[in-house]
């Protein structure tokens, strides 16, 4: 039987932990809320950040075409 040997540099984790953090230190609690309404609910996330308007509507209709580019343009909306 032969071995398998895994090596996991737990320092490159480290670091790439502390450069997500660094990106998010910014948001708010209700970012983190709105970000999580765009994963589960997308064209929820979008009226409540928007309203009725146009990107509400593309958010629907990509919702509709597949769940992961309204989940996308969702969080895209929220974030930016």
């Amino acid at each position: 039987m032969d071995t398998i040997n895994i090596n996991i540099d737990l320092g490159q984790i480290s670091n790439w932990i502390q450069i997500v953090v660094a990106r998010f230190s910014h948001l708010s609690g209700t970012d983190l809320i709105m970000m999580i309404i765009a994963v589960v609910a997308p064209p929820l996330a979008v009226f409540i950040k928007v309203g009725l308007t146009a990107h509400f509507w593309i958010n629907v209709v990509l919702t509709i075409l597949g769940v992961v580019p309204g989940q996308i343009h969702a969080l895209w909306v929220v974030l930016f």
